[in-house]
């Protein structure tokens, strides 16, 4: 016969699914977020260069998992780029760079601005995308300086032995690639969206995007699912964690620990 305490939480698990909630037992050290930071560490990254910052929310998630080196962040977008100001104010080790796309070329990028604000791409978004989330739906553009990632990271003086490059830039991201040769020969590893299915017109895809990164010396370590469709449950998008291969067993070690 089961418990009180068993009823009462299989009553509450009833109730709350209900209405959309679950009710879990939340053990810290078996997130992705505690993965990464634990991913970070034995990789003994130093800075992370946080493209596509939004309003921070990359940087802030990595704090938590307690990464205490250097962050630098970039975002284009006239507005985010204020927020992550604020967001970064108060944390001397995280550097705000001037507002500006990053790509392949110099110059200025027209932005299509979403209304979620997380998805604003320089690329048009397809139905797939607007089916499964219609708040991310354009709202308006926004002409942005553009730069490549090489020179700003020369003019920027971007130190660190051990860099963690991640990409947030829906279905831009050969593009901030293709303007960081020199600066890809530092970086350790990297983290970027990869989609299963267009989302973006002209975007590369999961297996092209894989082996890109594969001829660039980097190793895929891990999935972390980071966009699915609500309504059939299916996934459109995962975050992937590249390493330079080499400390395969530690690294590989914490993202194994994360429950199914």
């Amino acid at each position: 016969m089961p418990s009180v305490i068993t009823a009462v939480k299989n009553a509450t698990r009833s109730t709350l699914r209900r209405i959309g909630f679950d009710l879990i037992r939340y053990n810290p050290q078996k997130t992705h977020e505690a993965a990464l930071g634990r991913l970070l560490a034995v990789r003994e990254i130093d800075t992370v260069l946080d493209i596509g910052a939004n309003e921070g929310q990359y940087a802030t998630m990595v704090r938590r998992a307690g990464f205490r080196g250097r962050i630098i962040s970039f975002e284009p977008l006239a507005e985010a780029h204020s927020k992550l100001r604020q967001a970064a104010a108060r944390d001397p080790l995280w550097t705000v760079a001037p507002r500006m796309a990053l790509g392949d070329d110099e110059g200025t990028l027209l932005m299509h601005v979403a209304a979620n604000s997380a998805s604003s791409s320089a690329l048009s978004m397809l139905d797939a995308h607007l089916d499964a989330a219609p708040e991310s739906a354009y709202i308006g553009c926004e002409t942005v300086p553009v730069s490549r990632l090489d020179r700003v990271a020369e003019e920027m003086g971007v130190g660190g032995r051990n860099l963690f490059l991640k990409i947030d830039v829906q279905g831009f991201e050969p593009k901030v690639l293709g303007g960081a040769p020199r600066l890809l020969d530092r970086i350790r590893g990297v983290q970027l969206e990869l989609s299963l299915v267009p989302l973006y017109d002209g975007e590369t895809l999961f297996l092209s995007q894989v082996d890109c990164l594969a001829r660039k010396g980097f190793d895929l370590w891990g999935l972390m699912p980071s966009f699915i469709d609500k309504k059939t449950g299916r996934t459109l998008q995962v975050d992937g964690i590249f390493f330079r291969p080499d400390a395969r067993s530690n690294g590989q070690r914490a993202l194994e620990e994360i429950e199914p």
